[in-house]
């Protein structure tokens, strides 16, 4: 800001001392208007070229900044946010060492692979496959009544939701078909089940029920045989997670018995390294431990170590 000049003391007036003559004007009268212009113009006009001068070097001054700031690039702005997409495409391919399902094993607790595909539309539709090998069915086969049936190909949908900022929920069909399976051959019904299941979140915790509309996995009379589980799922940071889970599988004119595990994985960058303990009540409830007739004495349902390796696309 430019600040304004005092005036020439000519023209500055003392109150207590009364006019102030300028030296020029002492042989004429202060008040004579004539003689005080002419013995002051010459310093009114030297004032005047310097009042002019300075004006426009301030204007000039003002020019240039406002040029420079004319020139001076604006600040980049943020990148713009990359819009949702309307839906994504997932893959995912590991093994196991053992493959448990409700804490009894499919696999005579030997290895397994696994893969899968995952759809998921922005508005909450989702649909996805997933396969594993087994062995459960083959190893049902009895003297005279054999099963084959060593894949296992799982095809869900479904729709996710929220209730509100705390509680989302869950829904849809899941169809477990064991490709080309005669299980029906040793227990008059087929192995391929069909649930239906709904869950709700609520932070950490995860319910989830399911119903099948079928016979439960080829065991006769036991449509809408239900399973109830209970999970949390706790992220530790730095890619590491916890999840504790229990489950209640009720067989439909057979008996319920209670599964439950503990896993522990670490995400590298989508490779997923998993250690989970898995067992269930089964022996200690029916008094027998849970056998097929190809798995010999193993017990299907005690409790082991299993060991994962995935990694997702």
């Amino acid at each position: 800001m430019v600040q304004n000049q005092p005036l020439p003391a000519p023209f500055m007036h003392n109150a207590a001392a009364g006019p102030t003559v300028h030296p020029d004007q002492a042989a004429c009268d202060f008040w004579h208007a004539p003689c005080l212009v002419e013995k002051s113009l010459p310093f009114i006009m030297e004032n005047s070229v310097e009042m002019k001068t300075t004006q426009k070097m301030v204007l000039a001054a003002l020019a240039l900044s406002g040029t420079a700031f004319a020139q001076t690039p604006a600040p980049a702005a943020a990148p713009a946010k990359a819009p949702e997409p309307d839906y994504t495409l997932s893959y995912n391919i590991g093994a196991v060492t053992d493959y448990r399902y409700r804490g009894i094993s499919q696999s005579k607790r030997r290895p397994a692979l696994q893969g899968g595909i995952d759809f998921a539309h922005k508005s909450g539709f989702y649909l996805g496959s997933w396969a594993s090998t087994i062995t459960w069915i083959k190893d049902s086969s009895v003297p005279g009544a054999s099963a084959k049936g060593p894949l296992e190909l799982d095809i869900y949908g479904g729709y996710k939701g929220s209730i509100n900022e705390a509680i989302s929920f869950d829904v849809g069909g899941l169809q477990y078909w064991y490709v080309g399976n005669t299980l029906k051959n040793v227990t008059t019904a087929n192995a391929n089940t069909f649930e239906v299941y709904g869950a709700l979140t609520a932070g950490v915790f995860t319910f989830k029920l399911s119903d099948s509309l079928t016979n439960l996995f080829g065991t006769p009379n036991s449509r809408n045989s239900t399973y109830a589980d209970l999970s949390a799922t706790f992220d530790l940071g730095s890619g590491w997670s916890i999840v504790p889970h229990i489950g209640s599988q009720r067989i439909r004119r057979f008996g319920t018995y209670t599964d439950y595990s503990l896993t522990v994985a670490k995400d590298i960058d989508g490779l997923v390294l998993s250690a989970a303990l898995v067992g269930t009540n089964w022996k200690s409830h029916f008094g027998t431990p849970y056998t097929l007739p190809g798995s010999g004495s193993r017990d299907l349902g005690n409790s082991t170590l299993v060991l994962g390796i995935k990694k997702n696309f």
